[in-house]
């Protein structure tokens, strides 16, 4: 959810995030793994954003990722193939505060090869920096600083200065969704008003994602009834829209009962 929520502001507000990270407000496209010809490793956590000239490549983490080095290499080879006559901007922003090394690690090498991208880390940077623009306010509540209460209210008194309600609503429902990760929901509650989240595609796209898990949910459910009935894999994976994949799994766990 922390993830999509920052892919989705930065889809939406791609200049704020130019300015913030390439120096220029820059209105940039969203670029599709899909269409860097491989498959992904991952597509959760990142979003790619082109220009003519630029390709800004962002992972949001919430946790640390041993494999990071890696995928940030991979993908930098993936877009380079795509698109090598223009410049490569990769950047990992780490959302929640973690003591552990990984969170530092910049750099990718094997043998020769070595390859080298950018990380922030959200709790060393100043609240000032999101204060200031629109599409960077859901980040504020997790900068340095030393009450997130008072930062978040602050952020609050900017999205109410706000002008177009689309807007407004976005920003509101990604900076209660982040402050979700440091602050109580009462304090959360009491900021940000609940119908004006109601109208932004964040909250949409949550509703979304907590109707298809539950439409999945639905789904494995029958798969184990159809399985105790003794139907084949290839019809329950018909029926139900399941991978067999899932299906087997789900057969391997009655096994194992």
């Amino acid at each position: 959810m922390f993830d999509n929520t920052c892919k989705l502001i930065a889809e939406l507000y791609s200049p704020d995030f130019a300015t913030w990270l390439l120096g220029k407000p820059i209105t940039l496209t969203k670029l599709s793994p899909t269409e860097l010809s491989i498959e992904p490793i991952r597509a959760d956590a990142l979003i790619m954003l082109q220009s003519d000239e630029v390709v800004l490549h962002i992972e949001f983490q919430t946790a640390p990722d041993e494999n990071m080095p890696f995928r940030m290499a991979d993908y930098y080879l993936r877009i380079y193939r795509r698109y090598p006559n223009k410049q490569i901007h990769q950047v990992v922003i780490y959302l929640d505060k973690t003591t552990s090394d990984k969170v530092y690690q910049s750099t990718f090498a094997a043998d020769r090869m070595r390859h080298e991208f950018s990380v922030i880390r959200l709790w060393e940077q100043p609240p000032e920096i999101f204060l200031r623009t629109p599409g960077l306010l859901p980040f504020a509540v997790l900068s340095a600083t030393d009450n997130k209460a008072r930062t978040l209210q602050q952020v609050a008194a900017a999205v109410d200065r706000i002008s177009e309600r689309q807007t407004q609503s976005n920003i509101s429902a990604a900076a209660a969704i982040l402050a979700g990760l440091v602050l109580d929901k009462e304090v959360i509650g009491r900021l940000f008003r609940r119908d004006i989240m109601s109208e932004s595609v964040i909250y949409q796209m949550i509703q979304n994602e907590a109707e298809e898990q539950g439409r999945n949910k639905k789904a494995r459910e029958i798969a184990a009834n159809m399985l105790a009935e003794g139907m084949s894999i290839d019809l329950i994976t018909r029926l139900t829209g399941l991978s067999s994949e899932v299906v087997q799994e789900l057969q391997q766990q009655q096994t194992n009962e």
